[in-house]
């Protein structure tokens, strides 16, 4: 059977239970075809196919019949859409004969048709006149919209001619609407339905026909009753079809994230989980929720390997330290981690994220095991969730977990938060499946990222998918920079409005551990490294950089600079040493070997022109070091020299400051205004990565500041760091998610003016 049924007040509207029953029937019923027929123009319908919760329209009757498309393809349907076209005299010519009449024209997308809003009495037999002289036919409903359309052609007609091209027998279409403009549909002897609150000229004109239900139930619910009332399918089958109650976990807190809280290491053929080796300061405040003997869990991918032996889905992460918490793992195959991890995230979404789209590479086939994974996590996430838990989903990776979860889950708390950086709209709607992961995203309660320029970039993204109304609105002062750096804003989002749902927003930059570089301060070996640096240093002032290998780091921009410090400042010769850390990826991530291939080089011709006997100017160590070991550098560097070309944050930025607060320095950042950091630490010397000259400028100025003017920038930088800490930044996100929101306008029509 063919289901087409208007939007607004119909397929939209309704109880949100009504809503779940009927798309889930839509959606998984083998004989069930949709087709929307509305008075909207495509392109307002187009936000509509990126809601997940939505199923997805096999054709699209819109424009009042005017637009006919395929709605997998968005492709018109010929030959029918020609002969539409063929009766239009065109935009300009309708316009312009009934401009005199005083008409105010609808701004809203609109194709072989135009639109007014009037009152009854703007219905003159001069208009109608008018309107017959040009070849169309007027329609006017819910006194105020009139249409002028090509002759003949209106929703009714239009589906007349789409189920004929089908070979659907009339029999076997159920139409169903709200207002006036419906009404072509029902006169075209289909079985029909108008929704609970239709017009009440549409239940007048339909009156005694007995093809038409009157039903109860508005919207999606009157669709329900009309299904087993013509016998289409019966009350048992739409059950059938429908999700069973969901099964509750026992955990009140859900952190789902693409990595374990522990390292897996085999010794002598066993499995032993140790505490993680990569230094990650986010993991150790996340596991802290659960210090208090709260219930959660922690869902992660693990390894299916069968020479390990039985996958555990299920393990302890700390019995002694969090002995309510547990490890919720998602099985998932090596080739499932290369392609969803090594190869699609980092070869299609890191580089987009970082405005390095031209590096790209989009692969369906890949995708479809991005949603394959997703789906797993949510399906964990939801088989552990307790009865209105708050999960919360950490980063790209996982951007498709909220949209199932959503459906499965529908009483969850769903908090979403953004570690690396999301661009611009320009940038981001590279991605070919933009609309779905937008929808997806959509689906939460509440979203972060580190700065306000992120959720403002996320706002324009969702602008150019969804029509959006911004409820609220926050200065960035005096948290933020406004207008000192590249990614500074003067106020931003934190409430927007997209249909009916109410998503709130915010910014919050990760801050740092104080208590775990504290410690390593203190540590006899941590003393030791940084008396051997001292001593080997013998009196060079230390300039250090550490980074991942990444194109996105600025690595060789910052080497040219340096080579273009030393050559227009020789006075600098034997005095200063770059010291980069560069900490290198994977080895089957074969995108970054000629990136290493080139900074190599680079270090060698540096080395190999300014070298000489007990000094060399470039130190470059291609290994990760332990934590401990880079806060001895760190200790020890008078000018820490940050150069990325965009990052999401930049924590090494703040690791550098806090241990030269913690150890009584005043060593000096200089700080790529492109990273995310740049925004919150006032008092950094800001440069331009993507200018040589303003980073070999910025290093010179940082290498010759006074000591008091560097003491007071780091003690700026401090209060910030030690203020704002990692601790601070988990509760404020949590304490947000808690935060109430003004409750929703509960109308999807909201999205456009459009019956």
């Amino acid at each position: 059977m063919l289901l087409a049924t208007d939007l607004d007040g119909t397929f939209l509207a309704g109880t949100p239970e009504d809503r779940l029953r009927l798309y889930q029937l839509v959606s998984r019923h083998p004989d069930i075809r949709l087709a929307y027929v509305t008075g909207r123009g495509l392109d307002s319908v187009l936000p509509l196919l990126g809601d997940p919760a939505l199923p997805k329209p096999d054709y699209i009757v819109c424009d009042v019949g005017a637009t006919v498309v395929d709605g997998r393809t968005l492709q018109p349907v010929e030959p029918l859409q020609s002969r539409i076209g063929a009766l239009w005299p065109g935009d300009q010519v309708v316009a312009g004969a009934l401009d005199h009449f005083g008409l105010r024209r609808q701004d809203v997308p609109q194709e072989r048709r135009c639109s007014y809003f009037c009152g009854e009495s703007a219905i003159t037999d001069g208009l109608q006149q008018a309107v017959g002289g040009l070849g169309c036919d007027l329609l006017y409903s819910a006194d105020l919209y009139l249409d002028v359309l090509p002759r003949g052609v209106n929703k009714g007609s239009t589906l007349m001619g789409l189920i004929g091209h089908l070979g659907i027998p009339q029999d076997r279409v159920l139409v169903a609407g709200d207002t006036l403009n419906d009404l072509s549909m029902f006169q075209q002897g289909f079985k029909g339905v108008c929704v609970g609150d239709s017009e009440s000229w549409l239940l007048q004109a339909t009156q005694g026909n007995a093809r038409v239900l009157h039903a109860d139930a508005h919207g999606c619910g009157g669709i329900l009753e009309a299904l087993e009332y013509f016998g289409f399918i019966g009350n048992a089958g739409i059950d059938a079809h429908a999700s069973p109650a969901p099964e509750t976990g026992p955990s009140d807190l859900v952190i789902v994230y693409h990595r374990l809280p522990y390292d897996e290491i085999v010794e002598n053929g066993r499995v032993r989980r140790v505490v993680p080796q990569s230094p990650n300061g986010i993991m150790p405040t996340l596991l802290s929720f659960f210090a208090d003997g709260r219930r959660g869990a922690w869902v992660a991918w693990g390894v299916n390997d069968p020479k390990r032996g039985p996958f555990e889905s299920h393990t302890p992460v700390d019995p002694l330290r969090y002995p309510r918490l547990t490890a919720a793992r998602v099985a998932l195959s090596k080739q499932d981690v290369d392609v969803f991890y090594r190869h699609f995230s980092k070869e299609a979404f890191w580089p987009t994220l970082h405005t390095f789209w031209e590096r790209a590479t989009f692969r369906e086939d890949h995708w479809q095991v991005f949603l394959k994974i997703n789906r797993l996590f949510a399906e964990r996430t939801a088989a552990e969730a307790a009865e209105g838990a708050t999960v919360w989903i950490h980063d790209y990776n996982l951007w498709m977990v909220p949209a199932t979860l959503r459906e499965l889950r529908p009483d969850l708390k769903i908090a979403f938060f953004h570690h690396t950086y999301f661009p611009s709209a320009d940038v981001f709607n590279v991605i070919p499946w933009r609309r779905t992961i937008v929808g997806s995203l959509l689906q939460c309660d509440y979203v972060g990222f580190h700065i306000p320029r992120q959720v403002e970039n996320f706002v324009d993204v969702v602008r150019g998918a969804a029509p959006v109304r911004v409820v609220e609105r926050r200065s960035c002062a005096p948290r933020f920079v406004t207008y000192g750096c590249a990614v500074g804003l003067e106020n931003y989002s934190t409430c927007i409005d997209v249909g009916d749902r109410r998503i709130r927003l915010g910014a919050h930059p990760v801050g740092t551990d104080l208590g775990r570089i504290e410690q390593a301060l203190s540590r006899t070996p941590v003393q030791k490294r940084m008396a051997e640096l001292r001593q080997s240093l013998n009196g060079q002032r230390l300039i250090l950089s550490v980074e991942r290998l990444d194109y996105t780091k600025g690595t060789l921009e910052k080497l040219r600079a340096f080579e273009k410090l030393l050559e227009e400042h020789p006075e600098l010769l034997g005095k200063v040493t770059l010291i980069t850390i560069c900490v290198p990826a994977a080895q089957e991530m074969t995108v970054y070997r000629n990136l290493q291939h080139g900074i190599e080089q680079a270090v060698g011709r540096i080395n190999g022109r300014y070298s000489r006997v007990g000094w060399t100017p470039v130190q470059f160590f291609f290994r990760s070091l332990p934590f401990e070991e880079v806060v001895a550098y760190y200790a020890m560097a008078d000018l820490m020299w940050i150069t990325p070309l965009r990052d999401g944050l930049n924590l090494v930025a703040k690791e550098y400051v806090a241990t030269q607060g913690l150890s009584g320095g005043r060593g000096v950042l200089v700080l790529s205004e492109f990273a995310g950091a740049a925004a919150e630490l006032k008092g950094a010397i800001l440069t331009n990565p993507h200018d040589v000259m303003d980073l070999k400028n910025g290093c010179y100025l940082g290498l010759n500041m006074g000591r008091a003017e560097a003491s007071a920038r780091l003690r700026q930088l401090f209060d910030i760091v030690s203020h704002y800490d990692v601790r601070r930044w988990g509760d404020d996100f949590l304490g947000a998610t808690r935060t109430k929101a003004a409750q929703p306008v509960r109308r999807i029509a909201a999205l456009a003016p459009q019956r």
